[in-house]
């Protein structure tokens, strides 16, 4: 890919980070909310790679989290990157692109609810009441890994394939 096409696609993916965050939200019981916008980060990842993606996800998930829930912006930034970042690499040790995504997908929402729980309870000093967020996370984590499968299934029977 040409520099300006993957400037575009990676500014393009953050956009889309960043409405699937801020479009539906379903409150959670310590103040956040569930959202989709992890189906565009594990996106991001399998379409643009691991460094393009890991940026695409970190911006725009984090722009999403200024506009609403500032607080969490920097934690957001480092997790959604990281997210992508494991996911890209991840999916690079699989031939069979539909189970590397699957694998991929897993073990980037795991880094997302362990990144919450811990910025959580650490950082923003809730200590053990931060687990009651964890339940909602993992749903936020199921949902979005069958629907990034979904649309990663879709995208390569039209002819779209992941970065590898």
């Amino acid at each position: 890919m040409g520099q300006t096409r993957t400037l575009t696609h990676t500014a393009l993916m953050a956009a889309l980070c960043a409405l699937l965050t801020l479009s539906i939200r379903l409150p959670s019981p310590m103040g956040g909310y569930i959202n989709l916008g992890d189906c565009a980060v594990l996106l991001s990842a399998w379409l643009l790679g691991p460094a393009h993606g890991a940026l695409a996800a970190g911006l725009g998930s984090a722009l999403a989290d200024l506009l609403g829930y500032p607080l969490y912006a920097p934690a957001t930034l480092v997790i959604k990157g990281a997210m992508a970042l494991l996911a890209g690499i991840c999916l690079r040790h699989f031939h069979r692109p539909m189970v590397g995504m699957a694998v991929a997908g897993l073990a980037a929402e795991a880094v997302m609810v362990a990144g919450y729980w811990l910025f959580e309870a650490a950082v923003l000093g809730m200590g053990p009441g931060a687990a009651a967020n964890v339940p909602f996370n993992l749903v936020q984590g199921a949902a979005c890994l069958a629907a990034a499968l979904a649309v990663g299934w879709a995208l390569g029977r039209s002819g779209i394939r992941a970065q590898r």
